[in-house]
């Protein structure tokens, strides 16, 4: 909230708006989307540190940012998913879809629960460490946050649509949008102008969604700045405490990012059958905005259209399996911190545990990950909820607060990119991932390598594809795009260069 007027706060905001006008400046002679990020990123850590607590009204662009791109996400995740299955043509292919999407989202997450397992209690996380649990304030709160399983549970279907778009609550959104559209892939089994109507409409109000997000997209540098300026001075505030837990935080931090990259790349190497290092590349916008956000639900429309235009992933997949990701296995804040917090309450209070009770804690870990909703602050309440499940005190989380902050960049990244990476394996192994979009050969929206040798229309179910039997279906399938790739192409994801005219020029420096 801006209180009083502060003149430091003043002086800050002007400094943040000339380092926009600079960006702005950049822009415009060509420069890439990832690089005018990075700049932001170093220019938001020197402004943080300069002013301190004096960045108020920069605070509030960074909030208005958050703001904006989270009021899209529900319209973009229902538009997305309505218009993806409607294009699928039969049930059995979105069942096949949903079913792996979620068994690697949860494999992602496992992984991760099993890493943290092993490296924490290699080191000893926690061992020596003097807590004063009794001492801490808060915990009520806390616990205040865990609701009963049946809650949950119910929580993940649609009561009241409208309170679940103003609440962005995903699965339910997902769960209507697939009920909207089962029920036109059954009703369209016989031919309908009215039901043609209805595919138009929803294929139009797509285009119009996305253009909108490619608006929003276009600002996200000079969020990145605003945000990263105030997440460092709050940082620089709090670096007494950090300091004294900064070998939690060093853990933290080292395994997540080894997380996200290392694990993540082994699996898109091998599983995917792709180049991690392009792919982490194409993929740095949407893993920034995360890493600045803290949110992986805001982050999706940035996610989505990168998975499609930039990776290579068919619409209907990236748009059911990044959503998803959101709330189903969520490696940083359902895997990692919640595994590191309850080993250092275990060592620090010298607690006796048993192999079978390490794994009861994993498997509460990969239970709780259901239903988590992608939000600031998930892994405070994903680790609570496991603290509670297994009968450690939760005191011990209002000692790590400072620095579950910190770690929660890290950890919303790691979310982000399972997510991405989960949806790239789906579509490898349903044979629909598009190399020639992936090695950057094919335009956006143009007819690829995919669209000619393999149309959407003959791969049912991981089935081979017919060849085309005459030199009309040949021209017929070269012209056909893959299955519910319909982005427009005036949304260029990744430069995000809104005029058509500006797009051709832009350089990637």
């Amino acid at each position: 909230m801006l209180e009083s007027f502060d003149p430091l706060s003043a002086v800050s905001l002007a400094v943040v708006v000339a380092a926009f006008a600079g960006l702005i400046v950049l822009r415009r002679r060509g420069w890439g989307f990832t690089s005018l990020v990075l700049i932001a990123l170093v220019i938001g850590i020197g402004v943080g540190l300069a002013f301190g607590g004096h960045l108020s009204y920069v605070a509030f662009l960074g909030d208005l940012y958050v703001q904006i791109i989270t009021a899209v996400v529900a319209p973009l995740i229902f538009i997305s998913i309505l218009s993806s299955v409607t294009s699928l043509g039969s049930t059995s292919k979105l069942r096949t879809i949903g079913l792996s999407s979620t068994l690697w989202l949860l494999a992602t997450n496992a992984i991760a629960i099993v890493l943290t397992l092993a490296v924490v209690l290699t080191i000893g996380l926690g061992e020596g460490a003097e807590l004063d649990v009794a001492g801490a304030r808060g915990a009520d709160s806390l616990t205040g946050l865990i609701r009963p399983l049946d809650e949950v549970l119910l929580g993940l279907f649609p009561a009241n649509l409208a309170g679940d778009f103003v609440g962005n609550n995903i699965v339910p959104i997902i769960l209507f949008a697939l009920l909207l559209a089962v029920a036109y892939i059954v009703a369209a089994r016989r031919e309908d102008r009215q039901l043609t109507a209805f595919k138009d409409l929803v294929d139009g109000t797509k285009k119009v969604v996305m253009t909108a997000v490619g608006f929003i997209v276009e600002l996200t540098p000079y969020a990145v700045l605003a945000l990263v300026a105030s997440t460092t001075a709050v940082a620089v505030t709090r670096i007494e405490t950090v300091l004294s837990l900064l070998s939690v935080l060093i853990v933290a931090l080292a395994i997540t990012f080894f997380d996200a990259y290392v694990v993540n790349g082994l699996l898109l190497r091998i599983v995917a059958d792709v180049n991690p290092l392009r792919w982490f590349r194409l993929l740095t916008p949407a893993q920034y905005t995360a890493f600045t956000t803290q949110s992986s639900v805001g982050t999706l429309p940035i996610t989505i259209p990168t998975l499609v235009r930039k990776v290579g992933v068919p619409e209907d997949i990236a748009a059911f399996t990044a959503p998803v990701g959101t709330t189903i296995g969520m490696p940083g804040c359902a895997g990692i911190w919640p595994i590191i917090v309850a080993v250092f309450s275990i060592n620090a209070l010298g607690i006796e545990y048993s192999v079978v009770d390490y794994l009861v804690l994993a498997g509460l870990c990969l239970l709780v990950s259901l239903g988590t909703a992608g939000v600031p602050g998930t892994a405070i309440i994903t680790a609570t909820a496991v603290l509670t499940a297994v009968g450690l005190p939760v005191e011990i989380l209002v000692i790590l607060v400072p620095i579950s902050a910190v770690a929660g960049t890290a950890s919303t990244m790691a979310n982000v990119t399972a997510a991405a990476t989960a949806a790239t394996i789906v579509a490898r192994r349903r044979g629909q991932l598009d190399d020639a979009v992936f090695r950057g050969t094919a335009a956006p929206g143009a007819p690829s390598e995919l669209a000619v040798a393999t149309p959407a229309a003959s791969v049912v179910d991981g089935a081979p594809p017919r060849a085309p039997a005459t030199r009309a279906e040949a021209r017929t399938a070269a012209a056909t795009p893959p299955a519910g790739i319909t982005i427009p192409d005036d949304i260029p994801v990744g430069q995000c260069e809104l005029p058509a005219d500006r797009s051709r020029s832009v350089r990637t420096p």
